[in-house]
């Protein structure tokens, strides 16, 4: 076996870091494999070996740092330099933002957010010696407009594009040949909708349209190869974009109607689903790239989506009216310039019981003890 370039993936056992790991595979690279189920980074080694290449397995959780630097360091000594690294782990609680109990929300962040933190970290810490690598951190429209039922993973995702661009920014500053990177996701047709955590009575879904995970696996190592600074993928997903980003009011108001009931099937949900959130899903049993809704996941021109366009449109006029409204009940109720009053004096009495004495002068207030 000829040695080819190393790429090590987080979230390599299932989705799309599955599909991504198999990818790089057929490319000529050999794999470094990060996730916390046996079962599914198993079965991620037997579809890099199938390629031909080198494949090594790394029990891993992204939310600790210590165990990611460990990873990376164990992939350099068995595989050799690290050549492009891709942060894909991703974990999420599906419910209204009033009924995610706060460890559940923390730990979806930890693993969503910080697991690219750490995982870039490590990443740059042996590639920045060398001025050389490319790291490709998966981001997602959500990264530019909230919806309903997933505010830990909008949350998470909005702060990994802050991360992203901050970084990135240093990196241009040093003048570094390292390529930092961001491929944005559409909905894909995943596992984690079979064991994200949720308080809901019916069984999740990915918002339509629906892409099939080896979709975005492509944009990844396309992007992981070009070095392009980011990528969004699917049409759809750009219109999205670019209402997050030019009328934030519009996006809220689409997604508050059109983004709930979208995201849930009229199944029920099973009280015997498996649940990632803190222990690994497919520790026993390997899910594979796709998830439970390949009849669905044909992306933009997928029948099921085109004939829910009509709605569509009449979902974004209804959001149009009321965001116009939003601005004119706003508008009518700013107060006129010059009649806000200044905040009146207070007295603040500390804890030792003395009073304090608060006067007006003509240049401001100034405070007597």
């Amino acid at each position: 076996m000829t040695y080819g370039q190393i790429a090590v993936i987080t979230g390599a056992s299932a989705g799309v870091g599955r599909a991504t790991a198999r990818l790089f595979a057929q490319q000529g690279f050999d794999v470094g494999l990060i996730g916390r189920g046996s079962a599914g980074l198993e079965g991620a080694a037997r579809d890099v070996r199938a390629c031909g290449r080198r494949a090594l397995v790394l029990p891993t959780d992204v939310s600790r740092f210590e165990e990611v630097d460990r990873a990376a360091s164990e992939v350099e000594a068995e595989l050799g330099p690290i050549d492009v690294w891709v942060n894909d782990a991703m974990t999420t609680v599906f419910a209204p933002s009033w009924e995610v109990e706060p460890a559940d929300f923390q730990r979806a962040v930890e693993v969503t957010f910080l697991g690219q933190v750490w995982g870039t970290t490590a990443a740059l810490a042996r590639m920045r010696s060398r001025d050389k690598g490319s790291i490709i951190n998966v981001g997602s429209a959500l990264a530019f407009i909230g919806i309903p039922l997933q505010s830990a993973y909008c949350s998470s995702k909005f702060a990994c594009r802050g991360f992203f661009e901050s970084t990135r920014a240093e990196l241009l500053h040093e003048k570094s040949n390292v390529r930092l990177s961001m491929v944005h996701l559409p909905a894909v047709n995943t596992p984690q909708f079979d064991w994200c955590e949720t308080t809901l009575d019916r069984h999740p879904q990915p918002v339509p349209p629906i892409y099939q995970p080896e979709v975005p696996a492509k944009a990844i190592v396309a992007v992981a190869l070009d070095g392009r600074r980011s990528k969004v993928v699917g049409s759809w997903n750009k219109l999205l974009v670019l209402a997050g980003r030019l009328f934030p009011g519009l996006g809220n108001q689409y997604a508050a109607l059109g983004a709930w009931e979208t995201q849930l099937t009229d199944q029920k949900t099973s009280p015997d689903r498996p649940v990632n959130l803190y222990e690994p899903a497919d520790g026993q049993k390997d899910y594979g790239a796709h998830g439970i809704f390949d009849d669905k996941a044909g992306g933009f021109f997928d029948p099921s989506f085109i004939k829910s366009l009509p709605t569509t449109a009449r979902t974004f006029a209804t959001a149009l009216t009321r965001t116009v409204d939003e601005k004119w009940v706003a508008y009518k109720n700013r107060p006129a310039r010059g009649t806000l009053e200044p905040a009146s004096p207070q007295t603040w009495s500390p804890a030792s019981g003395h009073s304090d004495r608060v006067e007006r002068s003509e240049i401001g207030q100034r405070v007597e003890l």
